[in-house]
């Protein structure tokens, strides 16, 4: 029943989506007949206003008119350029995750089922809404701490959105598994695996006790940065549905005319922006992975703030230290290099030839060299990326392209404050000093720490593994020379499934034994 439901809420999604010309601006290049085809057809049906609009509003439209889980699939797949391409990827970035309030007596009740504490004893004012997601709205209020009353916000799941989002999942994995079964070149991008990722990282986005977790984790990293810092998180009063966090008196990034006329220097909050990013990603391996400037401040300190850490993203030593030797192979024009650290990486299946796949990075590289490095474009680059990773099979590294994607926008939003903004300038000193310490001697040291590291363990776990082994060994011998036996639960449990499945089975075995002995009468 629900595979059916799931068809009828897919045919509603392919209906708004064609009415709102979302799908006549869809590419036919690579597409199967019979879906260019469809295509075409769709198109008869689309609203002639929305011919005349930008593929961006059209997007916007139809994404409102299908509801909050739809935006956030929609940003779930901005940070997907690979699946998607990086110019859809790009109008999915600006998607407005603004919804409408629900009632903040809802949210009270919320919150003191998520707590089970009364609003009273948690708060000594809590407000009418100031914003509303698709996930959850804010509200400032205001805590009584030892030294004083102080503001707050407090962020609340918005209701029925889990069960929302549970129905609207069915249909994206529909979607994925038309899309492997038409579209063979679509295999590569495991779309049914992004689906499942998405699942995955919305599902931990509705727990807000993990974004607290994030930002926590984020502060402790953080302390000693130079220019940035995240929200102080209330544990007190945070829980699945809801967190209550420092409230950040600042101007947003978006506002570049407000930050100006306070007189900050927008060219120098350019260069901290992608220098503390970059920190973040190569010191930490942990980094804000929805970082548009919506989610950015700058509080009167002239530090710059991030809030939402409901999308973050990791990455672990090794890959931190493949993507350091591939920059630096870029920067050093060592193509061949950068070609064997893919293979090396497994990024590469190793049937094809690393000269090919070395002169095909070449191609995108000698680009960079050749022009100021203030007009290179970010999506540029990994629009001729994606092109290389198809021709060569590259399976989808879902934490490389979550990172690459907000570099884009952390880019973006640079940029923005400086439209002469070199980013490979304002890198160098973070990058530069990662590659020093772990790409150096210090790499050496490292490695053998580690490696000492895991003697010891394997050193602690030797006596239970000889202890198992030997348990083993001696249940083998048993088993040579009295055969297997199941216990009683595992006999009945095998029982049960074969008197499910014997009835045919019967069946067939006489009609072979009648076949049988027909022939050997037809013989005799």
């Amino acid at each position: 029943m629900s595979t059916i439901g799931a068809y009828f809420r897919l045919a509603r999604v392919g209906w708004v989506l064609v009415r709102e010309g979302v799908v006549a601006a869809l590419p036919s290049q690579g597409l199967p007949p019979i879906v260019v085809l469809a295509k075409s057809v769709a198109q008869i049906f689309t609203r002639p206003a929305s011919i005349q609009e930008s593929r961006s509003v059209r997007l916007t439209r139809a994404v409102d008119r299908l509801g909050p889980s739809y935006v956030k699939i929609g940003q779930f797949l901005a940070t997907r350029p690979d699946v998607v391409g990086v110019d859809w990827a790009l109008d999915l970035s600006m998607l407005q995750d603004r919804m409408a309030f629900f009632p903040t007596d809802i949210a009270k009740s919320s919150i003191e089922m998520s707590l089970g504490r009364p609003i009273s004893d948690l708060y000594t004012r809590f407000d009418e809404p100031l914003a509303a997601a698709s996930i959850a709205q804010v509200h400032q209020a205001s805590v009584r701490y030892p030294d004083g009353d102080r503001t707050v916000a407090v962020k609340v799941v918005r209701p029925g959105v889990r069960q929302r989002f549970a129905h609207d999942i069915e249909s994206m994995y529909l979607i994925a598994r038309m899309q492997e079964r038409l579209m063979s070149s679509a295999k590569r991008l495991r779309p049914i695996e992004v689906t499942r990722t998405l699942e995955q990282t919305t599902k931990l986005e509705m727990d807000l006790r993990l974004e607290a977790a994030a930002l926590s984790e984020i502060g402790e990293n953080t302390k000693d940065d130079p220019g940035f810092r995240v929200p102080k998180v209330d544990w007190e009063r945070t829980g699945r549905d809801v967190i209550t966090m420092e409230w950040i008196d600042g101007i947003k990034m978006s506002d570049v005319d407000g930050l100006r006329a306070a007189g900050y220097d927008l060219e120098k909050l350019a260069e901290t922006l992608i220098q503390s990013f970059l920190r973040h990603t190569l010191r930490d391996g942990f980094f804000h992975a929805d970082m548009h400037p919506g989610n950015l401040f700058v509080d009167p300190n002239g530090l710059i703030v991030a809030v939402d850490m409901g999308i973050v993203g990791r990455l672990g030593r090794k890959e931190r230290r493949f993507l350091a030797e591939i920059l630096y192979g870029f920067i050093t024009r060592d193509y061949l290099r950068v070609a064997e650290v893919h293979f090396e990486a497994g990024y590469v299946p190793p049937h094809h030839d690393v000269a090919s796949f070395a002169q095909a990075i070449r191609a995108i590289g000698e680009p960079i060299h050749g022009q100021p490095a203030e007009t290179i474009s970010m999506a540029r680059l990994l629009a001729l990326l994606f092109e290389v990773t198809d021709l060569f099979e590259m399976q989808t590294r879902p934490e490389l392209i979550m990172l690459q994607k907000t570099m884009v926008v952390v880019e973006g939003v640079a940029r923005m404050l400086d439209p002469r903004f070199n980013m490979w300038r304002a890198a160098e000193p973070v990058v530069g000093s990662w590659i020093r310490d772990n790409l150096g001697p210090k790499r050496i040291v490292a490695d053998m720490r580690d490696g000492l590291k895991a003697a010891m363990k394997l050193a602690e776990a030797a006596p239970d593994i000889a202890a198992k082994t030997e348990r083993f060994h001696q249940q083998l011998l048993h088993m040579t020379e009295h055969g297997v036996r199941f216990d009683p639960a595992t006999a009945e449990a095998i029982g049960k499934s074969e008197a499910r499945h014997s009835r045919f089975g019967r069946a067939a075995l006489w009609v072979i034994a009648a076949a049988m002995v027909y022939i050997a009468i037809q013989i005799s």
